[in-house]
């Protein structure tokens, strides 16, 4: 685990996949980073490989991953995705293992340690209790919870997934920071999943398919906070 990685409850995972590239992503990450200050919380952000640096150049409160790389060391290798030039691009982390992009238990393993070799965080996405288990025994910065499928679905993950999925990291590195995703189609959704005891959720297509990106972005992280202060105030 990267232990430079600076992510704190709750926070909020916003993936673009290929939805969105160059300038229209500037302009939504803009309002992310605005609507993140003025609800003092962190926002993961999953550009396009070739957006790295603009997002993190022109914003202050995003965490700019990028949505994969692989292990390689540098020299050859065309065609990858080499974790020096993600880190000098201006990511602070990477994403590994989403159901679009899966990798095997050794893949993971692997890049996870030349993640924390270069200085970047991890997010590692799992589908079953049993992955999730894998994956902690991994040590990632922090686990993505989702049941594959139900991605794009509109349907959440049930109460005693969600619960057991935190429990199961918990007791084997509490460190490792647990968000719950899949199916997150507006801010009640996010204020459900908060109040059912996750410390982030995230979305791709309840933003980017929303009528108005914007201001979903503001519900959901208004309620991210708001589920969040009336747990723990």
């Amino acid at each position: 685990m990267y232990k430079g990685l600076k992510i704190s409850a709750p926070f909020f995972e916003i993936g673009p996949k290929a939805y969105l590239y160059g300038e229209k992503m500037l302009a939504l990450a803009k309002v992310i980073d605005k609507v993140a200050k003025k609800y003092d919380v962190d926002v993961i952000v999953t550009p396009q490989y070739t957006d790295i640096s603009l997002l993190a150049h022109n914003t202050e409160r995003i965490s700019v991953f990028a949505q994969h790389m692989d292990y390689l060391p540098v020299g050859r290798g065309l065609g990858s995705v080499l974790p020096e030039a993600v880190k000098a691009a201006g990511a602070v982390g990477v994403m590994l293992n989403h159901a679009e992009k899966p990798l095997t238990m050794e893949e993971i393993d692997k890049t996870i340690k030349r993640a924390d070799q270069v200085g970047l965080g991890t997010i590692v996405c799992a589908d079953t209790v049993e992955q999730v288990k894998q994956i902690a025994g991994m040590s990632p910065n922090l686990i993505v919870a989702e049941p594959t499928q139900l991605i794009g679905t509109g349907q959440t993950s049930d109460i005693s997934y969600i619960k057991e999925t935190i429990e199961v990291v918990r007791r084997i590195n509490p460190d490792i920071m647990v968000l719950q995703g899949a199916g997150i189609k507006d801010g009640n959704d996010v204020y459900n999943i908060i109040k059912a005891g996750a410390m982030a959720t995230g979305s791709t297509s309840g933003i980017m398919k929303a009528q108005d990106p914007y201001a979903m972005v503001e519900e959901m992280l208004y309620n991210l906070r708001k589920a969040w202060d009336e747990i723990n105030n």
